[in-house]
C-alpha cells in the first residue's frame, strides 16, 4: 500500500510541475492524486471508520487555511478594484535604475507581509507596467520583486501561505515569527540589493501614463476601501490573540466588515454601477483554481500522514542528516522545485509538536526556508509562478539573471537566522 500511495503522489507531482507542458491544470491534478490516495489507504484496510475519521479531522484543518485564503483574496480583489493600490504608485516619481529598484523592493517587502506574497506580486508586476517602458529592465524589477515578495511574505503570519499553515497549525505564534524572521527576512532581500547596487546604471523610460480625472466622492470611495482593507487583514492576528479563535474566523469577520463597508458606499448606485465594486464579483475574479490546488494537494499529504509515510522520512533525515538546520536548509531548497505548501505539509506531518514545541527553532527556520528558498527558481513560488504568467518570464532567463541573486540572499538570511538565534538562545 505504502508504494502505491507513493507512487500515485508522485505522479500527480509529476503532473502538477509539469502542468504547462501537458496542459492540465494543476488544480486537477491535485484533486485527484488527493482523491485517489485516501481511496487506495481506505480500501487498504479493514477499519473504515478509523480512516474516516482521520479524513475528518484533516479536513477540519485544512478548511482553516481554505477559508483563511479565500477571505484574504477577496479582500485584495476589492481593494484593486476600488484603485486603492494607486495610492503607491501615484507617489513614485524616480527614473533611476538603482532608486527604483530599492523603492520597489522595500515596498514589495513590506506589502507582501500585509497582503501576501502572491497578492502582492500581482500588484507590483501592474506597478511596474506602470513605471518602466523598456521590457527588458521591466523583466528584471520583476524577478527581483518575486525575490522581495517571498521575503517579504516569510516572516509574517499573513504573508505567505506556509507560514499562514504554521501559524494556524500552531507551531509558530504571530509576534513570535515577527521578531525572530523579520532580520534574516530583511537580509535576504538587502544583500543582493547591495550588490546589485554597483552593477546598476543608467534611468528607465516611463510609459505614457493615461490621465485619470477622478470626482472627491470616487477618491474617498478608494481611500476609504484602501485604509479598511489594509486594516481589516492587519486586524485578523489580533483577533486571534484577543478571542483565541482559529485565524480564519478573524479573516471570515474582517470580509463581513468589508462587504457591510462596500456594500454601504455603494448603496445608493444602481446594480451595473456598483457591479464591478461588489464583493460577489470580487468572489468570482479570485483565483479558485488555486484554492483547489491547496485542497488536493494537503489532501494527499494527509493521506501519507496518517499512513505512517510522512513519519518513517523524518526518521531516515534524522537518521542520515541529524542536524536540523541542514536538513530545513535541504527543504527550503526543494521547495524551489516542489511547491512549498506540500513541503510545509509534509513536515508538519513528519516532526510532531511533541518533538518540536510551538516556536522551536525549527518551525522557526522553515518558516523562512520554505518562503524564500523558492525565490531560486520562477516555478518555486506562487509569486514568481505569478510574475512568469503576467510577463511571459522564461524559465531559463529566470535562471541566468535572477536565481544567484536569489541563492545568494536566502543563504545569507539562513546565516543571519542560525546567528541571530545563537546569539539570544
Amino acid at each position: 500500500m505504502e508504494y502505491l500511495l507513493i507512487l500515485i503522489f508522485i505522479l500527480g507531482y509529476a503532473a502538477i510541475t509539469l502542468e504547462h507542458a501537458i496542459k492540465l491544470n494543476k488544480a486537477a491534478s491535485a484533486l485527484l492524486a488527493g482523491v485517489l490516495c485516501w481511496t487506495v489507504l481506505i480500501l487498504a484496510t479493514d477499519s473504515h471508520e478509523t480512516v474516516l475519521h482521520e479524513l475528518e479531522t484533516h479536513i477540519g484543518e485544512i478548511s482553516g487555511i481554505l477559508f483563511f485564503l479565500l477571505g484574504a483574496m477577496t479582500i485584495v480583489e476589492l481593494i484593486d478594484a476600488h484603485d486603492g493600490f494607486d495610492l503607491i504608485t501615484e507617489r513614485i516619481h524616480t527614473t533611476d535604475m538603482r532608486r527604483l529598484l530599492w523603492i520597489v523592493s522595500i515596498i514589495t517587502f513590506f506589502l507582501s507581509a500585509v497582503l501576501d506574497n502572491l497578492a502582492t506580486a500581482i500588484v507590483m508586476v501592474s506597478l511596474l507596467r506602470k513605471l518602466i517602458d523598456d521590457r527588458e529592465k521591466r523583466l528584471f524589477f520583476a524577478g527581483i520583486v518575486v525575490v522581495a515578495a517571498n521575503a517579504g511574505g516569510a516572516w509574517s503570519p499573513l504573508g505567505d501561505v506556509t507560514t499562514t499553515m504554521l501559524w494556524i497549525g500552531g507551531q509558530i505564534t504571530a509576534l513570535n515569527i515577527v521578531k525572530m524572521l523579520f532580520l534574516p527576512s530583511l537580509v535576504c532581500l538587502v544583500v543582493p540589493l547591495l550588490i546589485l547596487g554597483r552593477r546598476l546604471k543608467g534611468q528607465v523610460d516611463k510609459p505614457e501614463a493615461e490621465a485619470k480625472i477622478l470626482s472627491d466622492t470616487r477618491a474617498r470611495e478608494k481611500n476609504t476601501v484602501f485604509a479598511v482593507g489594509v486594516g481589516a487583514l492587519l486586524f485578523v492576528p489580533v483577533f486571534k490573540t484577543l478571542t483565541g479563535l482559529p485565524p480564519f474566523m478573524g479573516m471570515l469577520f474582517s470580509l463581513g466588515v468589508m462587504w457591510v463597508v462596500t456594500e454601504s458606499i455603494h448603496s445608493g448606485k444602481d446594480e451595473a454601477e456598483k457591479g464591478l465594486l461588489s464583493v460577489n464579483h470580487a468572489l468570482r475574479k479570485i483565483d479558485t483554481p488555486s484554492i483547489l490546488f491547496f485542497l488536493g494537494i494537503l489532501v494527499a499529504i494527509s493521506a501519507l500522514q496518517s499512513a505512517g509515510i510522512l513519519g518513517g522520512l523524518a526518521q531516515w533525515l534524522d537518521r542520515t542528516v541529524g542536524n536540523i538546520t541542514a536538513i530545513v536548509m535541504i527543504i527550503g531548497f526543494l521547495s524551489a522545485v516542489v511547491d512549498n505548501v506540500p513541503l510545509v505539509a509534509a513536515a508538519q506531518g513528519m516532526y510532531g509538536m511533541e518533538q518540536y514545541h510551538t516556536d522551536h527553532y525549527f518551525w522557526e527556520f522553515l518558516a523562512y526556508c520554505a518562503g524564500t528558498g523558492g525565490s531560486a527558481l520562477i516555478i518555486g513560488s506562487a509569486a514568481g509562478i505569478a510574475a512568469m504568467g503576467m510577463e511571459k518570464i522564461d524559465f531559463f532567463w529566470y535562471l541566468r539573471r535572477i536565481t544567484v541573486w536569489a541563492v545568494i540572499g536566502y543563504v545569507a538570511g539562513a546565516a543571519a537566522y542560525v546567528a541571530q538565534y545563537a546569539l539570544f538562545h
